[in-house]
């Protein structure tokens, strides 16, 4: 992620009406760094009510608007981190075998085997830590 400068949340109608969906805008984006994509914005799959009916539905939307506001506040600063040349701790957390997965794919098949006998070694668990 990098050049984007803000991160905001908004909310998308459903097509039915009777909710929203959440999700994150970036401007002016950011290019993927796997797929050469520019990326403006990202759908979290959080739903809540339009119009709630009660004080139950009132209250999961107030749950679920911290939550979304806590992941817009994270991918902010994963984007701020990598621009400024910070240490993103987040990522050190990240799955290695998938992302060594990725790698062996796109090269033969040797690395296919490597990757195979690296998962059974690390009993399919392994981070960037």
């Amino acid at each position: 992620m990098s050049k984007c400068k803000t991160v905001t949340l908004r909310l998308r109608k459903v097509k039915n009406g009777t909710q929203y969906s959440l999700c994150l805008d970036y401007y002016p984006g950011y290019r993927d760094n796997i797929t050469m994509k520019v990326i403006t914005r990202e759908a979290l799959g959080i739903y809540i009510f339009a119009k709630p009916a009660n004080q139950q539905e009132r209250d999961f939307n107030a749950r679920m608007m911290k939550k979304a506001e806590i992941l817009r506040n994270r991918r902010y600063e994963s984007i701020f981190n990598e621009n400024n040349g910070f240490f993103d701790k987040a990522k050190m957390k990240g799955d290695f075998l998938a992302y060594f997965k990725g790698v062996a794919d796109r090269k033969n098949i040797t690395w296919q085997h490597v990757y195979k006998h690296f998962e059974r070694f690390v009993n399919g668990k392994c981070t960037f830590e």
